[in-house]
């Protein structure tokens, strides 16, 4: 195996069973951001959870104080093990908004360059007459 395929292994057993000496595990939500959280929070990852208080987003006390406000804006409390636990989560509101931002975004561009071809049709069209125009004088 080339040196691509070990960091390739190397990084999905990593993934798959973190080093036993570690302290805090680099948990990836996202994509975007990393969030350093300690095993015993990660019982959601493992475990079957309830959750007690669905997805909502979060106080600005609370955007300071965890770090799960963070990465998404929302949070969701969960119970897992007896366990009370907050976990990161996605809203619906959130994806609405982000989707709608993208599709009036496309729209813009859209008519953006839906004018840009007018315009050029139409100098285009110019240009073509004009040179009509000159050949037509020349006889």
């Amino acid at each position: 195996m080339g040196p691509r395929w070990r960091l390739v292994v190397a990084t999905l057993v990593g993934l798959i069973a973190p080093p036993l000496g570690s302290a805090a595990v680099a948990l990836e939500t996202d994509g975007k951001a990393t969030v350093n959280v300690s095993k015993a929070s990660l019982c959601w990852r493992t475990e079957d959870f309830v959750v007690t208080q669905p997805c909502s987003p979060c106080s600005s006390f609370e955007a300071r104080r965890n770090p799960e406000c963070r990465t998404t804006g929302f949070i969701e409390h969960i119970s897992c093990s007896g366990k009370q636990e907050i976990k990161s989560c996605r809203s619906v509101e959130m994806e609405a908004h982000a989707f709608w931002k993208f599709e009036g975004s496309m729209i813009g561009i859209a008519a953006l360059f839906a004018l840009l071809v007018v315009y050029r049709h139409r100098m285009l069209d110019r240009k073509a007459l004009e040179k009509v125009r000159k050949q037509i004088e020349s006889i």
